[in-house]
């Protein structure tokens, strides 16, 4: 199933100094993962304006950088599905509600007003106004630990890569894969009918992967399918003249000596380093690098400040995203409140809720029936 979002997704240009006019909503959200983006259809159920900032270039979180193809079993009503196929899923549920999800920018600044406003800046200079915040950062934002070899810096996004975006790109080439987790084990394997050769570099002959995946891969070699090569990459060798951003080799060095492996793709998959980054900084109650929140509305230490999936902590915390979803939808109720303090929210169950219906649907409920709208 593929969504089609580029009419919600956003990779803002920096404004000038003197032009960033504040984007006013009822909710800012911090983060673009699962529990972000069903945080962005909790609001629009609400009634309730919300735009989404995500540091990472596309929507998705850790699920989608991480672990994308890996069957998840634990979402209600959904016996198994992939990581790709939640996320798509929940852009298509917030899709009605049209919350735009700014990409590839951090929340840098977060300050209140005399009016119990926020004003919030990104790292690229675009400015919120908000009646309240609701962090849905995961473990933070996430970084792909980058590999540390001189060169290797001018060949990211031509020749080295710190993620799959596109398979097809890579048929017919020489792939190297450098890692030793499930995400490393796992492109080693999918990529295996689509490269020319692939070659898996890890430091040593054990793996920190599920351990069937680990005996298919280990399958996979002893039938020829993928090579590997236990040692570290040492050095990057790149094509002469105007072709110097085309990787031509890997020096990898291993217990024995060094080896020369041709390549023409490297992908990189160390893994990804979280860290609150600025969000550190805003004066929240913090405990283990994570924010503290009170369970009856999941507001943290800061009014109006709300934390909800991996990123909150409290007693008998469980990292599940269902319990991501439970802490949205009750943050979100109560920022209803700061967002329209003289309107009182009337409880309705969804399934005779007419403006939800009619947005969703488009269909027109009478009687306590549901007829489908005209032209629809």
């Amino acid at each position: 199933m593929t969504i089609q979002t580029d009419d919600l997704l956003q990779h803002d240009v920096a404004p000038a100094a003197d032009d960033a006019r504040p984007l006013r909503t009822d909710v800012l959200i911090i983060g673009a993962g699962p529990v972000g983006l069903f945080a962005a259809f909790q609001a629009g159920v609400l009634g309730l304006s919300c735009a989404l900032v995500e540091a990472l270039d596309e929507p998705g979180g850790q699920c989608i950088e991480l672990y994308p193809d890996k069957p998840i079993f634990d979402i209600p009503a959904l016996p198994v599905c992939t990581a790709r196929e939640l996320v798509e899923r929940l852009l298509e549920q917030a899709r009605p509600f049209g919350a735009p999800i700014h990409l590839g920018q951090r929340a840098q600044t977060l300050t209140r007003g005399a009016d119990g406003r926020f004003t919030v800046r990104t790292d690229t200079g675009t400015v919120f106004d908000a009646a309240s915040v609701l962090i849905a950062g995961g473990n933070g934002a996430f970084m792909p630990q980058r590999l540390a070899v001189e060169r290797a810096g001018a060949l990211e996004g031509h020749s080295v890569h710190y993620a799959v975006r596109q398979v097809e790109a890579l048929r017919g080439q020489r792939v190297a894969i450098a890692g030793g987790g499930d995400s490393a084990l796992d492109w080693a394997l999918a990529l295996r009918d689509v490269a020319a050769s692939v070659t898996l570099i890890h430091r040593r002959d054990t793996f920190r992967a599920a351990p069937a995946t680990v005996e298919a891969l280990r399958g996979a070699v002893a039938r020829g399918e993928i090579a590997l090569e236990v040692g570290v990459i040492d050095a990057v060798e790149t094509l002469p003249g105007a072709h110097a951003s085309a990787l031509a080799a890997l020096q990898v060095k291993r217990r024995d000596g060094e080896v020369r492996l041709p390549a023409d793709q490297l992908i990189v998959l160390y893994g990804l380093v979280a860290s609150l980054g600025p969000i550190a900084e805003w004066g929240l109650a913090l405990a283990g690098g994570r924010a503290e929140v009170d369970t009856s509305s999941y507001q943290t230490s800061s009014p109006g400040v709300f934390a909800v999936g991996d990123i909150a902590t409290y007693p008998n915390k469980q990292k599940l995203i269902l319990s991501g979803f439970h802490e949205a939808a009750l943050a979100l109720r109560a920022a209803y409140r700061l967002a329209k303090p003289d309107q009182t929210r009337t409880h309705i169950h969804s399934s005779y809720d007419p403006r939800l219906a009619a947005t969703v649907l488009g269909t027109d409920m009478q009687d306590g029936g549901a007829t489908r709208a005209p032209g629809r």
